[in-house]
């Protein structure tokens, strides 16, 4: 659930944190991937698509249903590796912050 606090931008800030809070999400994943051991089949998509979250959170206003699509594709790619687990469920909270999936 998305509280008015999640919402607000510090004063004199002008990152939304929200924002920031995907910044710190896609590199902490990204660092976890790298020091994961073991290879698997889609470790190249998942770490394409954290590259393609990290751009998209280098601005001020992502893409919405860009955040999701590339959660999903890392979610897929990962998905087996109970490790990264963690880094995952963190992520998709990053992106559920900037408000629920469209239905539809």
């Amino acid at each position: 659930m998305l509280r008015s606090v999640e919402r607000r931008r510090v004063p004199g800030s002008q990152v939304d944190p929200r924002v920031a809070g995907l910044r710190s999400a896609v590199a902490r994943l990204r660092r976890q991937l790298a020091a994961h051991p073991a290879e698997f089949r889609d470790r190249n998509v998942a770490e394409e698509e954290l590259a393609a979250l990290a751009d998209l959170a280098a601005g001020d206003h992502p893409d919405i249903p860009r955040l999701r699509r590339s959660l999903l594709l890392v979610a897929g790619a990962i998905g087996s590796v109970s490790a990264l687990g963690p880094g995952v469920r963190e992520l998709r909270e990053a992106v559920d912050l900037f408000g629920p999936a469209p239905r539809g």
